[in-house]
């Protein structure tokens, strides 16, 4: 770790005034995490998406699952076209598609195994002919659905996790947050925590209430949601909440900050966008969009911040790398550095406002930051901008980008890129 930071470094101490630190020291470090940051050179195998967006990706059995909006793909030499709705599943090792084959009548934004079958969560109501609200079961090698597994959901799902035998599901129906059994779909009553209202009520641009996105550490004892809500089991937690994953069931932490209770821009009351847990499961980092709030401490708006993993409430977050005015949308923490994507130019740059202020360094749409301190990195691949990534995939690999965009590294990779390791 510390050779690494020697290795591709930045001068930390002349640029340490342009990220906020407020407190905290490294944690102990994971031996299954990377211990490199990856290449800025993308690898050349890589499939290509021709349309709309990747939201979600799974490593399981030798493949990379691929799901969003999207209806065709090629492979990595480009020569033939192959009709996939909204998921496909490729070999990474040889970038060609495998034959999974499934249709949806609507958007993929969630994906998990249980070491055999695949889970897909999204928009749709609607798989291969079945009716399936929001989540389904499939055959991880044909696309088959698995019609034994109907959770009975009356709305969307976002974000989703198989822990401890149970597959853990986030979105907009009617619980926003549940535990089904992998086998039937039927309701564990592991998850009672009722989540509940908008972070700022009253404002048209709310939408409804979900768990957007959330996380789990690796010892499948924490759970990490943001999302559109004011209360988690009845204690009030505005767009963040941790919960304690226990052997029979699900407690609402006492971690809370008052920070998530600031609004940022009218036009996004709810900016919390992605979540992601360190690999020792000392803390996790939040990405958010919100608009511009130039040396402003008390806003979260347009930042990655670290939050130490306890049960009590705190006020500052460790550090806080804001971007002057630009959205980030997901966000992966490995041992080495923390990966953030979005329409980003800017990091180190709490005094921006949609310009570069004191201190700013470029970073279009990616970039890598110290885990302990929060700063930028020199690596700077560079990809479009678009509306931006939904999802970045650690995997034995490197990191896999997907997002909404057709360039990185100055290279053309639409729409799924792998930045690979050293």
């Amino acid at each position: 770790m510390k050779k690494l930071v020697v290795a591709i470094g930045v001068a930390l101490t002349a640029v340490a005034a342009v990220v906020v630190v407020f407190l905290g020291g490294p944690s102990n470090a994971s031996p299954i995490s990377q211990d490199a940051v990856v290449s800025q050179n993308p690898s050349d195998i890589t499939p290509r998406v021709q349309d709309g967006a990747v939201y979600k990706m799974l490593s399981h059995g030798g493949a990379i699952f691929v799901g969003g909006q999207f209806t065709k793909v090629k492979p990595y030499n480009n020569l033939a076209t192959i009709a996939r709705d909204r998921l496909f599943a490729f070999n990474p090792k040889t970038g060609g598609i495998t034959g999974l084959h499934a249709t949806f009548n609507s958007e993929v934004w969630a994906l998990a195994t249980d070491g055999t079958s695949l889970f897909v969560g999204g928009y749709f109501n609607v798989v291969n002919g079945v009716k399936r609200t929001g989540v389904v079961k499939l055959n991880a090698t044909t696309g088959a659905v698995d019609t034994k597994f109907n959770a009975n959901l009356t709305g969307s799902v976002t974000d989703m996790a198989y822990v401890k035998g149970r597959l853990i599901l986030g979105g907009t129906f009617s619980q926003k947050l549940l535990a089904v059994s992998p086998v039937s779909g039927g309701n564990t009553g592991y998850i009672k925590v009722a989540i509940a209202g908008v972070p700022f009520p009253g404002n048209p641009e709310s939408g409804p209430t979900k768990v957007f996105r959330l996380a789990v550490n690796p010892a499948g004892t924490r759970l990490a949601i943001v999302g559109t809500f004011s209360s988690v089991g009845g204690q009030t937690r505005r767009q963040v909440a941790l919960l304690t994953l226990g052997t029979s069931s699900t407690t609402v932490s006492g971690w809370y900050s008052p920070l998530w209770d600031h609004t940022c821009s009218s036009a996004t009351p709810s900016y919390s966008r992605d979540v992601d847990f360190s690999p020792d499961g000392s803390f996790f980092v939040v990405v958010t969009t919100g608009a511009a709030a130039p040396d402003d401490k008390t806003r979260l708006c347009d930042s990655a911040s670290r939050w130490n993993v306890n049960d009590q409430r705190t006020t500052y977050p460790v550090w806080v790398n804001y971007t002057g005015g630009d959205t980030l949308l997901s966000v992966q923490v490995t041992r080495s550095a923390v990966y953030v994507q979005g329409h980003n130019r800017y990091l180190n740059n709490p005094s921006g406002n949609n310009d570069a202020g004191p201190g700013a360094v470029s970073r279009q749409a990616i970039g890598a930051m110290n885990p302990h301190t929060g700063l930028a990195y020199s690596w700077n691949p560079t990809k479009d901008r678009g509306i931006g990534g939904y999802d970045l995939l650690l995997a034995a690999d490197g990191l896999w980008v997907g997002s909404d965009t057709t360039h990185i590294g100055g290279e053309i990779h639409e729409r799924i890129a792998l930045l690979p390791l050293p």
